[in-house]
């Protein structure tokens, strides 16, 4: 079938992506699902740092590509074997598909599906190969490749039955769509990598998406929250959210704030020696932010031995999709996790190079792409 998405013809473009832009939003074949698989109409997906870190050069993925991994959609056709999801049912697009029989996937969470990994790397799907395709500059056709398993920036996507998770239809797509990462890795830090108990502080370091998704999941369970991000908008935003506190990361120093519990969610060398170092003796850095591939950081050996520190990375939150949504989903529903409130400005697909510099810049949290649209035109709606 022809689909409309925006490709990402080459990593590495220089910012800002306005002028430089990296994105053509053009028809692309898709082929139909096969044995395991799942045709989705996309209706909502998020802009995350995920994305950018392929744009920018800091994550290295095989082009063109078509981005896009945090999304929710309905289903519209089945391949072989898939007796479990019925045609319409809406469903969270996951970036980490999980074959269920690795080691990785024996761990609980702990480490990513071995095969899903191996397949996100190569832009392919965990069936093996590729569905999306196009007419080359000579007339011949070529790959486009997935991006985790998902390629959400479109109209429609082919997926692995294991990249989605099922939600009822009283979640709306918005919000089904910020479960698929946001909420997943944010959350998880807190509920899976951490272990908090009911009484740790929680500090989180880095309030963007994951890091609020993780303010938010924290102030949920009862715990007493303090943000820090060097953006005022945000540090008002946490509070208002339930923080019993939020500062910038130099007042946080100077106050010796310290947490049982300190996530680090901005994927910095320097976001992540400001999460160590605002750890209290016993209590635990978890880190889930990706950093550029050559970024180091420094630490103390010395503290880690005689403070009795730990420091745990999490990625994707350590989750279990399938077993994790749900939680987040019964939050949703007692009115104890609005997530709406991490939604920063709506979209249109068109948009993706101007959204991608206000991201870069920190300006945002999530930017929602409007994908309902036949005409994909650029507009933006700002959410107060």
């Amino acid at each position: 079938m022809r689909i409309t998405g925006a490709v990402l013809e080459a990593s590495g473009a220089p910012a800002p992506f306005v002028e430089s832009r990296p994105f053509t939003v053009q028809e692309l074949e898709l082929d139909g699902p096969r044995a395991g698989e799942l045709l989705v109409r996309l209706e909502c997906a998020g802009v995350c740092h995920s994305d950018l870190s392929v744009v920018d050069g800091n994550r290295v993925r095989p082009t063109p590509m078509l981005l896009g991994h945090e999304a929710a959609g309905i289903v519209e056709a089945t391949g072989d074997g898939v007796d479990d999801v019925a045609v319409g049912t809406r469903v969270v697009m996951t970036f980490l598909p999980r074959c269920g029989a690795c080691d990785g996937c024996r761990t609980d969470g702990r480490l990513p599906c071995e095969p899903g990994s191996a397949a996100n790397a190569e832009g392919a799907l965990v069936g093996g190969g590729r569905r999306l395709s196009r007419t080359d500059p000579n007339g011949e056709p070529q790959a486009v490749h997935h991006h985790l398993g998902v390629s959400a920036f479109a109209s429609h996507a082919v997926v692995s039955r294991t990249s989605v998770v099922p939600v009822d239809a009283d979640v709306p797509s918005d919000i089904a769509a910020l479960l698929g990462c946001a909420v997943l890795t944010g959350g998880g830090a807190v509920l899976n990598a951490a272990h908090a108990s009911a009484s740790d502080r929680v500090v989180i370091v880095g309030l963007g998406g994951v890091g609020m998704a993780a303010l938010l999941v924290a102030v949920a369970l009862g715990h007493d929250v303090v943000g820090v991000d060097p953006v005022p908008g945000k540090l008002a935003l946490a509070r208002s959210l339930g923080a019993a506190d939020a500062l910038s990361p130099e007042e946080a120093s100077s106050r010796r704030v310290r947490g049982q519990v300190v996530i680090e969610a901005a994927g910095s060398a320097r976001a992540f020696e400001t999460a160590f170092a605002l750890t209290a003796p016993g209590g635990t850095t978890v880190t889930v932010g990706l950093a550029s591939p050559d970024a180091r950081a420094a630490i103390s050996p010395l503290t880690l031995t005689a403070e009795a520190r730990t420091v745990v990375g999490s990625y994707l939150g350590s989750a279990v999709p399938a077993r994790d949504i749900p939680r987040y989903v019964t939050l949703w529903r007692e009115g104890r996790l609005p997530l709406e409130r991490l939604v920063s400005a709506r979209i249109g697909l068109a948009d993706l190079p101007e959204a991608m510099d206000r991201l870069a810049s920190g300006a945002e949290l999530r930017q929602l792409i409007d994908l309902t649209a036949t005409d994909h035109p650029t507009h933006r709606e700002d959410i107060a």
